[in-house]
């Protein structure tokens, strides 16, 4: 993943390389997706880079600051491909592909497909009619294809507008989703951390169908009176089909 968050006006952004323990790099992990739940970059071998103040984490070897170029938001731009994941393909407009590709310009938005939370919950989704939520859309990835799978109407929600203005042809709604409750709607997929997705749980009604990823893996999400149908691990994440 990669953060999305501006610098206060004129001030310079400062991303913060931080360390802990190998055998702490998961804990660690967990607790900075939820201070930083627009993302993160994970360098390995217990390294991550965060953008604003790191929180005090048990273990921590050292934080080293760094002062974040100009152009940094879209920089990474450059290492975007076409992702194939079940039967979509995703790719930005610059990148070569074929006429049905799911296509998405991320701006500075967070999902372009490339993450193995975004991939599965790719590969998982159904094929239906009806509402649908993407919660947590980011660049709404997933919100379009579920326009291609048959859904209507498809909603959009994200904390930052900006970031769900990407895909077209689907309603889009900001919403804090650990405050406010989102529009209930039959099949919702949101890709959050763990501490994210159990807050939402608390105020929203209960979809009939939630596919849930960013999990790491090994990690169990109790929501509603949900059972987990179906369950997949990539790199280190899991998903989860709860119905």
């Amino acid at each position: 993943m990669s953060a999305a968050v501006a610098a206060g006006e004129g001030a310079a952004l400062k991303r913060y390389v931080v360390r802990v323990e190998p055998d702490l790099a998961e804990a660690a992990l967990a607790r900075l997706l939820d201070a930083f739940p627009a993302g993160l970059e994970e360098h390995g071998d217990g390294e991550f880079a965060v953008y604003g103040e790191p929180p005090e984490l048990p273990g921590l070897i050292s934080v080293r600051e760094e002062v974040v170029p100009a152009g940094w938001a879209t920089a990474y731009h450059a290492h975007l491909t076409r992702v194939v994941a079940g039967r979509f393909a995703v790719r930005p407009p610059w990148v070569e592909g074929e006429p049905d590709d799911l296509v998405i310009d991320p701006g500075t938005a967070f999902g372009a497909g490339t993450h193995p939370t975004t991939r599965m919950c790719l590969e998982l989704l159904p094929e239906g009619s009806g509402g649908f939520a993407d919660w947590g859309a980011g660049t709404g990835v997933l919100a379009l294809a579920a326009t291609r799978l048959g859904f209507a109407p498809v909603l959009a929600i994200d904390l930052d507008a900006a970031a769900i203005t990407a895909a077209p042809g689907v309603e889009r709604l900001a919403l804090d989703l650990t405050r406010e409750r989102a529009p209930y709607a039959p099949v919702v997929v949101a890709n959050l951390t763990l501490p994210l997705l159990e807050a939402a749980a608390r105020v929203q009604e209960r979809p009939d169908l939630l596919i849930a990823s960013g999990l790491l893996a090994g990690q169990a999400l109790e929501a509603w009176d949900l059972r987990e149908r179906e369950r997949r691990e990539l790199d280190g994440w899991a998903a989860v089909v709860l119905a």
